[in-house]
């Protein structure tokens, strides 16, 4: 079986964990296929061998790889998903850090949870995505996002307006710091510290949530994800900032944003007794008192 595997850095306290995991697909007579960066980094520090095959692109994904690892955070895993995009490699994220949504197996229950991917003891939970096309086609291919899209202001301390339009119809002109619309998957996100609502993957919904805004009644919104969603940015600079899953552009006043479902999705891994809820859960603490 070949896996990719994708990471984003190699620390001093990391490497023991690669050679374990490392140690484990060996074991298990896995080919892995390893991101540039990240094989070269192994090679000069974990004493990997240059002969380990790698990969540099989303097209060497797109045949011939069974499954994908993603070892760090939720951030790493957001950027795997670009390499990953609509190949349908199922993926599993390794959390070598605190507790994540996306990358929410403890590197402490790695074997664990290699010997049920091995046994074929798992599900696929399926994450959307949302596509962002603009005027200058700012984004390029890379106009996917996992998580979530925010308009806003760049450097000023001024207010800005975002107009947004639903399927085709004014839904409002939000005065505020600026504009999420996120994912189900970026419902725990940005979205989250700025008031959204979480929404469990699965769900077939887009979230609005406005940043700082001045009016108090304007509150997230969630609507359905078959509706194409419509926004243009004005204020009193000429450049604003505009980010999709961390990739930040500057777009111009009244150029015009459209959001739509992207036309596939993301099969992340998941196990029976590991789920959303008890991530949830885990993750913010709900419950932790004596009374329960």
């Amino acid at each position: 079986m070949n896996v990719a595997v994708y990471g984003r850095k190699v620390n001093k306290q990391d490497i023991q964990f690669y050679n374990e995991f490392l140690g484990i697909l060996k074991d298990f007579g896995w080919n892995p296929i390893i991101e540039k960066q990240l094989k070269e980094a192994l090679v000069k520090k974990a004493g990997l061998p240059e002969s380990v095959d790698e990969f540099t692109n989303h097209n060497d994904l797109k045949k011939g790889i069974d499954l994908s690892f993603s070892i760090g955070g939720d951030g790493t895993f957001i950027q795997n998903v670009k390499f990953i995009r609509d190949s349908g490699i199922p993926v599993l994220g390794v959390n070598t850090g605190r507790l994540g949504f996306l990358a929410n197996i403890s590197k402490d229950h790695l074997e664990e949870a290699m010997e049920l991917v091995r046994k074929k003891e798992y599900s696929h939970q399926l994450r959307s995505l949302i596509r962002v096309e603009t005027e200058n086609n700012l984004f390029g291919d890379e106009n996917v996002a996992l998580n979530e899209l925010t308009l806003q202001k760049k450097d000023t301390s001024s207010m800005i307006t975002v107009h947004a339009s639903l399927e085709g119809k004014y839904l409002n002109s939000y005065w505020a710091d600026g504009l999420i619309v996120a994912t189900p998957s970026g419902s725990t996100a940005y979205s989250l510290s700025c008031g959204g609502p979480i929404v469990t993957p699965g769900c077939q919904v887009h979230i609005l949530t406005p940043i700082a805004p001045h009016n108090l009644n304007v509150r997230p919104m969630v609507v359905p994800d078959h509706m194409p969603i419509k926004l243009s940015v004005e204020g009193r600079d000429r450049k604003y900032l505009i980010s999709l899953d961390g990739l930040s552009k500057q777009i111009s006043q009244k150029e015009e944003v459209i959001i739509t479902k992207a036309e596939y999705m993301i099969n992340v891994i998941k196990f029976e007794d590991n789920n959303f809820l008890d991530t949830i859960r885990n993750k913010m603490l709900w419950g932790i008192d004596k009374r329960n």
